[in-house]
């Protein structure tokens, strides 16, 4: 029974991390969006978990929830720097 939920979750959370790594990488003025949408990934995999706990669903979620959290760390420590207003010159 638990291998169900294993399978219906494998491919979107695999998919969620390697899009998630691209547009953290790709867009740095995403990076808080993108996070965000991992978070909440990683809140359906655990409510996935307390539906049908399984040792194979738990590391798989163990392995997403380490990769979300290098890349909030990382974000923490290379914050953004604050964009600079444009000056137009009228004349």
């Amino acid at each position: 029974m638990d291998q169900e939920m294993l399978n219906a979750l494998a491919l979107p959370l695999l998919f969620s991390v390697i899009a998630g790594m691209y547009a953290y990488t790709r867009f740095p003025e995403r990076r808080p969006r993108v996070l965000l949408v991992l978070i909440l990934m990683q809140l359906v995999g655990a409510y996935a978990h307390a539906m049908q706990p399984g040792m194979p669903l738990f590391v798989l979620l163990s392995l997403y929830s380490l990769v979300v959290f290098g890349l909030m760390l990382h974000w923490f420590q290379n914050p953004q720097p604050e964009h600079a207003t444009e000056r137009v010159q009228k004349g």
